[in-house]
Parts: structure tokens; C-alpha cells; sequence
């Protein structure tokens, strides 16, 4: 079975607000094993909503709504609903005892206008909100052709989603669904090639249809695989990825770092850690944002005592500073650019010499804008120092990022043996 999911407000729309409901019901759906293929986001307007509603149980068996159950003239998903299925709305006395009971709770007197949240179309059950005024509603339709849609409207406040979709919703939709299907999901971290490129190496795996489902996004220059497979048990979907994502790895070797959240910043304190050596960082053009990466990555519990992993780092912004903070010698400043890959060696040398650390990693000067140039990092290490030239032509937006993640990724390669 199929399912839609639908975001309803003005403030989603606009952009004034994210949806984080739409993500989170989508992987209970799956963990369900209901597959999830639309989003949908409509402002609060009746006729938009209608159409949405009505198309959304043409093409979905699952139907999740939410948002509009509150009070205001703007909540209009009852009314929609009701409409989009030709039904009359019709008033549930238990259904405004248990609002009229919250606020007594509460000690707060019920507006008048909270009534029309005990209004539901014909032949719904009520969906109980212990902790909120909003009802949910269960609405079992009767498709153009046969078979039947379950649509499921729950308030927009997460909190209140949340508890009234593991207290009554998932096992409606189970039960709805005929269960003994879970869907699970795995995502595989790569740096160090573009999107097309890792398609490329993978050209099997990425064609549609295939068995399990393997798709492609990028992130701030993080190229994502994501794998997904059905099976009667979390046991037997996770089993059914194994070998897809074994050979991904085989495939793509070192360019795969991590799984689900790793981050560069995460695996390269891990295989510090692991392997009892220290870094530190000296920065230019990146401006700290390698040493803000590794602070937050780094699980060191005891700041008395160093421990394996990051020591530190500097931020430079001029000459005088390397000289000044890091003692690169003036006669190399003064025979060199900034942009220098020697200017680099010298910094990383520097940094490592300093702090006392096994390894030192530098980022060098960004060119000016404009210049069709090269950004210089260089590897610190026991046996000498290690440059890496990277081309200065990605996005301006995305340059600090990307060349931040090249640093981190030079030193995990080292760190692996690649």
C-alpha cells in the first residue's frame, strides 16, 4: 500500500515555519510498512484543501493529515474533509465533553468557538487527543473503482501528533493495511567524488526497479546512498540490504566514510581516538570552521587531561599573525603568496610543532574573488608534510563547506591508509 502525507498552514507554505511532521510520519509509515510517495503541503484556503484532500484519495490508500483542527476560522481541514467526500459534518457530544473537561482542567473557561472542534464528517471515528483540544478524525472512503482509502487528520502541534499516532493511529493503519510488512532504510556517507560520478560507479544499483531501492542525494557536498527494503521483519529488510550495501562499499572503497549521521568531523575523532594520535588545525581561509567541526565532534571527557583526539587550532587572517602566533619564519612569508602550497607545509608544520600533536592540519588563504585560482592544505605528520591543492570553483556559498570537508578529508585518507 501507498500513502500520502499532508501539511496543512499558511505558515508551511510560506516558509514561515518547517515541516517536521511530514519527516517523522514518513518513517513510522515505513517502519509500518507502508510506503510513502507523496508529500503534500496546501495553505488554508477550503478549495485548495478540497482538491488536495480528493486527490491525495485518489492515488493513496493511507491518507495522514495534519494541522487545521484548532478553533480559528483559518482551521478548515473538517471542512475540507467533509466536502472533499460529500458528507455533512455533524456534531459528537462526547467529543465536546472531553474539550469542555480540559479546560475545566486547566481552570480556564471554554471560548464558545472551541465547539466546532466537536464537528466531524459523517461516519468518522473520533481520534482521542488526551492532552489537547483538537480531536483527530478516521475517515474510512470508498474509492472510484474499488477499494478504499483511510484518511487519518491529526493537530499540528507535534507533541499531540505524536501521542495520538502511537496511542490509536499506527495500529489503525495496521490493522488497515493487513501488516507482516516493515520497511528499513540505510544511508551510506561518501566524500571525494561528485554525484554523477559515484552514479556512474554504481550503474546497476541506481537503475529503477531494482530490488532493494538504492537513490542519490547530495548534502553540502556529502553524497548520500540511501538504500531501502520491505520484509516481514526488521530482521529480514535489514538482512535484505546487507549485500547492496557491502557492495557499495566494495565499489566505492575509501570514498565511503560513514553511515545514517556520521559526519567527516565524527570519523575522523573516532580513528584518532582509535588509533592514539592527536591533531590540531591552523585555519585561513576556512576562518575556524574545521575547529568548530572537531570541538563538536570530539568526545574527550576529561579537559584536564588531553585526551587522543583534537587539541586545538588557530585562525589566521594575515601574514603578521603567522608569524606572530605560529612563528612561520618572515623569510618565508616574504618568498612566498599566500596562495602558496609552501606557505601551507609551513603553516601545517607550525600548528603540529605548537600544540605538541602527531598531526597538524592547515588550510591555507583563499584566493581573492574572481581569481581563477587554488585553495592550499597541507598534512603535518611524524614523516614530513603531505599538500593537497584543491580548485577554488565551486559555489561561493558552498566553498568554505567544501573545503573544510577536503581538509578533514585528507587526513581521514591518511588515517586509513589510503
Amino acid at each position: 500500500m501507498h500513502a500520502e502525507v499532508i501539511a496543512i498552514g499558511d505558515e508551511i507554505t510560506s516558509g514561515q515555519a518547517l515541516d517536521t511532521n511530514s519527516r517523522w510520519l514518513s518513517q513510522r509509515l515505513g517502519e509500518a510498512g507502508v510506503d510513502v510517495l507523496f508529500h503534500t503541503s496546501v495553505g488554508d484556503q477550503l478549495e485548495a484543501c478540497i482538491d488536495v484532500f480528493q486527490t491525495a484519495l485518489r492515488r493513496a490508500e493511507v491518507v495522514i493529515t495534519t494541522g487545521g483542527l484548532g478553533p480559528t476560522d483559518d482551521d478548515l481541514t473538517r471542512e475540507a474533509i467533509a466536502a472533499a467526500t460529500s458528507r455533512e459534518l455533524e456534531f459528537n457530544p462526547a467529543a465536546l465533553e472531553h474539550i469542555r473537561a480540559l479546560f475545566a482542567r486547566r481552570r480556564r473557561e471554554m471560548p464558545e468557538r472551541n465547539q466546532r472542534q466537536a464537528y466531524f464528517p459523517a461516519g468518522a471515528e473520533v481520534i482521542p487527543n488526551p492532552d489537547g483540544t483538537a480531536p483527530g478524525i478516521d475517515l474510512t472512503v470508498e474509492r472510484e473503482g474499488g477499494g478504499r482509502s483511510r484518511l487519518f487528520a491529526l493537530p499540528g502541534v507535534p507533541a499531540e501528533m505524536k501521542q495520538m499516532w502511537a496511542a490509536t493511529v499506527v495500529d489503525a493503519v495496521t490493522r488497515f493495511t493487513g501488516g507482516g510488512r516493515v520497511i528499513r532504510h540505510r544511508a551510506i556517507n561518501c566524500f571525494g567524488a561528485g554525484e554523477s560520478q559515484i552514479e556512474a560507479m554504481l550503474p546497476e544499483l541506481i537503475r529503477r526497479g531494482q530490488q532493494p531501492r538504492v537513490g542519490i542525494n547530495a548534502s553540502e557536498a556529502t553524497i548520500i546512498l540511501r538504500i531501502a527494503a520491505e520484509g516481514t521483519s526488521e530482521t529480514e529488510a535489514l538482512a535484505a540490504i546487507e549485500p547492496t550495501s557491502q557492495l557499495i562499499r566494495e565499489k566505492l572503497s575509501s570514498l565511503v566514510f560513514g553511515e545514517g549521521d556520521e559526519r567527516l568531523q565524527d570519523v575522523v575523532i573516532q580513528l584518532l581516538e582509535q588509533q592514539g594520535r592527536t591533531l590540531a588545525t591552523v585555519e585561513w581561509g576556512t576562518a575556524g570552521l574545521v575547529a568548530s567541526w572537531l570541538g563538536d565532534a570530539d568526545r574527550a571527557r576529561d579537559d584536564a587531561t588531553p585526551a587522543n583526539g583534537y587539541l586545538g587550532g588557530v585562525v589566521v587572517r594575515s601574514e603578521t599573525a603567522l608569524r606572530d602566533l605560529l612563528d612561520v619564519p618572515r623569510t618565508t612569508a616574504e618568498r612566498h603568496p599566500p596562495e602558496n602550497t609552501e606557505i601551507a607545509a609551513a603553516m601545517a608544520r607550525a600548528c603540529r610543532e605548537r600544540f605538541g600533536a602527531h598531526y597538524g592540519l592547515a588550510v591555507g588563504r583563499f584566493p581573492p574573488p574572481g581569481a581563477e585560482a587554488a585553495v592550499h592544505l597541507a598534512l603535518a605528520t611524524p614523516g614530513g608534510v603531505q599538500t593537497h591543492t584543491h580548485p577554488h570553483a565551486s559555489h561561493p556559498a558552498m566553498r568554505r563547506t567544501l573545503c573544510a570537508k577536503v581538509a578533514l578529508n585528507l587526513l581521514r585518507l591518511k588515517l586509513i591508509g589510503k
